[in-house]
């Protein structure tokens, strides 16, 4: 259980953080083809500050995993939720909301058993 644990959140540690960078870059992929028409309409074409900004949140999520897994793996989990509804209204890239729906369970998971192994 505890190695289950320290894999999870691991993960959880890196990989908001260098999403979180790669808003920054773009070298993953271009973030901005992402957003949602009815949240790009929102920001008023403001898509890639707000793009830096999800870098930032992500970022700090990932730190804040790591320093408190507990809090903040059901941070992460409602983040993904949202980022899974977004997607959703695109009505596009259904495969990466089913694949944020398995991080958000994961994290749901993790912060389960960070009440256990931490």
């Amino acid at each position: 259980m505890r190695q289950a644990y320290f894999l999870l959140r691991f993960v959880f540690v890196i990989a908001p953080i260098v999403a979180g960078l790669d808003k920054f870059f773009h070298f993953l992929t271009n973030w901005n083809q992402y957003i949602s028409p009815f949240l790009s309409k929102f920001l008023g074409g403001h898509d890639s500050g707000f793009m830096m900004l999800v870098g930032v949140i992500e970022i700090v999520a990932g730190l804040g995993v790591l320093l408190k897994p507990k809090i903040f793996s059901y941070i992460v989990a409602l983040w993904l939720a949202l980022i899974i509804v977004n997607l959703v209204m695109l009505h596009n890239f259904y495969d990466i909301a089913l694949r944020d729906l398995g991080l958000c369970l994961a994290a749901l998971a993790m912060g389960r058993l960070s009440h256990v192994c931490s």
